[in-house]
């Protein structure tokens, strides 16, 4: 009976050194909660506002057009490796969003 090896896929080997936290004041238009860095390697967000808070991976974040809706004291683990720039918006602005960057 024949063996089957499958070919081995490589991880990156490297890891994050440094977590950057951050806090971005909570506002009723699109800013940047943490802009483009090729040294990325991950990223935190806590919604610590007592409003919705919408993130957008890359664009601009709506309340129509987002990639993760947030709802008070929730805390999102963007996907490892996204580097460019993450955009939230709340839907009225009180309290903070609290981002810590992985690099």
């Amino acid at each position: 009976m024949a063996l089957f090896n499958p070919t081995a896929i490589a991880a990156p080997s490297s890891s994050a050194a440094i977590g950057t936290p951050t806090t971005v004041a909570s506002a009723i238009t699109s800013n940047i909660l943490l802009a483009t860095n090729a040294a990325r390697k991950g990223s935190t967000i806590y919604n610590s506002s007592t409003s919705r808070l919408y993130i957008s991976l890359g664009s601009v974040a709506t309340a129509a057009a987002f990639t993760v809706l947030l709802e008070a004291g929730g805390y999102y683990e963007v996907p490892f490796w996204f580097t460019g720039n993450i955009h939230g918006i709340w839907t009225t602005a009180n309290g903070n969003a609290l981002v810590t960057e992985l690099t």
